[in-house]
Parts: structure tokens; sequence; C-alpha cells
């Protein structure tokens, strides 16, 4: 579900007030761990952790406008959603995530390609999530989603 909020704390204000505490905290952790170069911006109805124009002028190819996404949160309808495309892209942070999530917690993992889905809040690996977020730098993000899509459109 998309929205139309402007900035994180509008978008946090709308959301279940069951989920603002763990989704709060979920973007601390992020704000905390993010590599330098990362920019916080709404970004797509959620609030994204991009690379800026500034740092990669071509932007993303999707809609060159668009400064690179790296990072979103979500609050869905039945879960809180938090997408890292690295995860997607990137196999051997994906191998290294699968492997250190049941060290983190209980719960099942509920995963598609980029998007790791929390029906419990109480249930997000906080300090698994942090560490993610710190294993890829905004030039390591560049270089990996240049080779990518070069691949894909080679296709």
């Amino acid at each position: 579900m998309q929205s139309a909020a402007t900035t994180p704390e509008a978008y946090i204000a709308e959301m279940p007030e069951e989920r603002q505490a763990a989704f709060k905290k979920l973007r601390s952790t992020i704000k905390k761990n993010l590599p330098k170069g990362f920019k916080e911006e709404m970004s797509y109805g959620m609030i994204g952790y991009v690379v800026p124009h500034k740092l990669y002028p071509p932007g993303y190819h999707c809609d060159p406008k668009l400064p690179l996404p790296f990072i979103n949160i979500a609050s869905q309808k039945n879960f809180i959603a938090f997408y890292h495309m690295g995860l997607y892209a990137n196999k051997t942070q994906l191998d290294w995530f699968l492997q250190e999530y049941p060290k983190h917690t209980t719960a099942k993992l509920d995963m598609g390609k980029a998007c790791i889905r929390f029906k419990k809040p109480d249930s997000i690996p906080f300090d698994l999530l942090g560490q993610l977020v710190t294993r890829i730098s905004v030039e390591a993000w560049i270089n990996c989603y240049e080779t990518a899509v070069k691949n894909n459109r080679k296709k």
C-alpha cells in the first residue's frame, strides 16, 4: 500500500498504532547502520534509502528522474516489509542473510526476492537487519547495480 505522506514522520503517524514502535525501531536501526552516502527520503510511497543523484547522476534505470533505490521499509496491510535490493542483486549477501537469519529469531523467514515480511512486529531481528545494512557501501551498491542492469539488458 503506497502512502501519500511526504515525510517519514507523517508516514509512521498514519500506520496502525500497534506497529509504530517496531517501525520506529526499524527506521532507527537502518539510520544508525546505513553507510555514508545513502539518503533517507519518501520513495514509492514508502520510506526509502537511496543513492542520491549527486552521487549517481544516471538515477534508477526504470525512471532516471528517481534516485537509485537500495532499501525501503513499509507498513503493508498484514505485515511490516523490509525491502533490500542488495539481497536480490547479490547472491553472496543473500547467502549470508539466509545463514544468519535462524541465529537471530525463531520466526519462520517469509521472504520474496527482495522483500522480507514481518507479520509480528516483535519477531523483527533488528540486530541482524542492522548488520545487513552495513554490508554494502554506496560504491559497492552502484557497482552491483550497474553489473546487474548491464547483465539483464544483454538477455
